[in-house]
Order: C-alpha cells, then structure tokens, then sequence
C-alpha cells in the first residue's frame, strides 16, 4: 500500500475565504502535486497547514501512519518534527551567511565532516561548487533560488513544500529552472507539493493537480486528465480553457454525441453524455488551422474568419468566428508559412477526443 499524506481540514482567516482542504498526496514514491488556482484560492493556506505553519480551525492531517494534526485527538505536530523541507516564495536566505553556510542551517547537531558533505553533494548538484562562498547579495535571482532549493534538501526531508518557487524570477531564468526542478526533484526521489498559478508550470512538473478557487478544492487527479476534462465550468474557467459555449447535444449513437453549437453542428466524443443542455469545451492548442479542403482525419471542419491575432512569443493566439466564437494557438512559423491575416477566412479542424461535454444543470 502507498503511503500518503491525507488531508481533511479547514481554516478561516478574518475577512477572507473559508479555506476547505480535502486531499491526498501519495509520499511513498516520488512524485510532484500541484495546488493550482487563482490568487486568493487559498493555496498557500493549505500548503502553510500541512507545514505546521499555521495551525487549522478543525479536521486532521496524516502523513502515512503518523498524525500531524487532529483536533479531535488534540494533537499538533511542530514544523521541526514533521521532516519536511518548505522553499518560501522570498526564499529567505540569511543576507549574512555565505552559500555554504546558508545550505548548512538546518544540519545543527550533525559532524562537521558529515555537514560538509552534504553541503558539497547539493551545491554540486544545483550548481553552486564555485559559489559556496558568496553571500546573496552577491548572487543572482536564479542562484537564489538554487540556494534556498539547496538548503530545503540538504536535510533530506520526507517530503518538500513550495510556494510559488519561480514567480520571482525573470521569464528565461523561469524557464530553465522550471525544467531543472523536476530533474533535481526526481534524482533526490524527493515527493513535493508545489503551489501555482501558471498553467505551463503545473504541466510541466505535476504528475498531480489540486484545483483550487474560492477556498475550495473543486477537483483532483492526473495533470493532463484534469486539464484537459474539468469537471464543470468553474473548474475549465481556472485551468484556462479558452472557449467554454453553452451548447445542445441533439443525439448520441455509437460513443459520438452531435452538439449543437449556434449554428454549427459539432462531433465530441460523448462519454457520460445525454441528449440535453451542455458546455462544449475545447482548448486553443487542440484547434488545428489550414486553408482549403485538404483531407483531414478530423471530423469537425468549420469554415472561419479571422477576427484578431494576438502574439504571445513563440506562439500566436487566433480569435475565430465560426458562427461561434474560437480560439486558436499557432506557431510563429506555422501563422508565417499560412499568411494569416486578420479578416481571411481558414477552415479550423477539431477532433471529436478534443471537444468535452460538460452537463448544463
């Protein structure tokens, strides 16, 4: 059985949101879990709980067969014994100590000889062997975070928590550390709960979502599974599916459901789906543009207006008028080889897998 971090609880903060967590984090093996939401959803308030940073107003959190808080039970597990490792959004290295001797704060109490050690094993694994010397005003914002990384780790916890790890940085420093993250992550088979607002970087380092919006967890599973199938409208609203459209499903036979979009007629996949009122949901990534009647494996080909164009490096966002409206996203080169152009019509392909039906109540 795979141990797990479970946790069942809530907290309220004066004039804000009551804070509802009710989720589960495997720990046994490695593993990245994302706290996804908007700000204000209440993240850094479940990540803060199951840290020991604050104490919750009632439930319980178990990490496999120990508890950390229960109020029944009246127990409270201090930050100090939880063994776990917590990475601030600010980072909050000491502006007096040098990199080694930042790394090395939370060894109190072990060998001279063993906390050299590991101090040298993490800051050659982050990158900082030529660094250990300096102090961080002398560093930059991604050495920073490489720093603070280095001393959550350097104790080996059990698990990691971080909040919002790369929002500090710039956007090529973002990037590079976004992918080194998950590698450092999964050498030291370390499980860790992250928190976030960005889209890209939920998919590029959970292997978990936990949806978040109001305080609320509105949805949990699989990263590409909850992105892609939002539970309702709420939840395709905070993982940013771009058109959402009240729609009809007319007919359902053979595992295809006929959707009636405006004027259009559309083909979805119809899983759960009944004849009645619906949302059709499709991404802009899975919207594939061309010109002419080219033959195409997908089953929805819809005539289009251009109706704007907007850049987004490297990529260009489409806004579509398909009798309905429909957002697209294109590669620089791919709006470059077309000639797309505000106004001029294009045939824009959706396949039946990309469109999902959420029941309209």
């Amino acid at each position: 059985m795979t141990a797990e971090l479970a946790a069942d609880f809530e907290k309220q903060h004066p004039g804000g949101p009551l804070v509802c967590a009710r989720l589960c984090v495997p720990v046994g093996t490695f593993s990245v879990t994302v706290l996804f939401g908007p700000s204000g959803a209440g993240k850094t308030t479940v990540l803060r709980c199951l840290a020991g940073l604050e104490r919750p107003d009632r439930g319980c959190i178990r990490f496999a067969s120990e508890t950390w808080f229960d109020t029944v039970a009246g127990l409270f597990l201090p930050p100090q014994r939880r063994g776990i490792g917590y990475l601030f959004q600010d980072y909050a290295l000491f502006p007096h100590l040098t990199v080694a001797r930042n790394i090395a704060f939370g060894l109190a109490g072990l060998a001279a000889a063993e906390t050299e050690r590991r101090v040298a094993g993490v800051a050659k694994l982050f990158g900082l062997s030529g660094l250990t010397h300096r102090y961080p005003r002398q560093l930059s914002g991604g050495e920073q975070q490489r720093v603070a990384l280095a001393r959550a780790l350097v104790r080996r916890p059990r698990l990691l928590l971080l909040d919002e790890p790369l929002s500090a940085l710039d956007t090529p420093t973002r990037l590079q550390l976004r992918r080194e993250l998950r590698h450092w992550l999964a050498e030291l088979q370390t499980p860790a709960v992250l928190v976030t607002h960005d889209r890209g970087e939920t998919l590029a380092l959970g292997d978990a979502v936990v949806v978040m919006d109001r305080g609320q967890v509105r949805q949990a599973g699989p990263v590409d599974e909850v992105f892609s199938r939002p539970a309702d409208v709420d939840v395709a609203r905070v993982v940013g599916v771009e058109t959402v459209l009240p729609a009809q499903v007319i007919s359902v036979a053979e595992g295809l459901a006929t959707v009636a979009v405006g004027p259009a007629r559309l083909v979805a996949v119809a899983g759960d789906a009944s004849p009645g009122a619906c949302y059709a949901c499709i991404r802009a990534e899975d919207v594939i543009v061309g010109r002419g009647d080219a033959a195409s494996s997908p089953r929805n080909r819809l005539d289009c207006r251009v109706t704007a164009m907007t850049r987004e490096s490297p990529l260009v966002r489409l806004h579509l008028d398909c009798g309905f409206p429909l957002a697209a996203l294109v590669t620089n080169q791919a709006c470059r080889e077309l000639d797309l152009r505000e106004g001029e019509r294009i045939m824009a392909l959706v396949k039946a897998p990309s469109i999902h039906l959420i029941p309209r109540n």
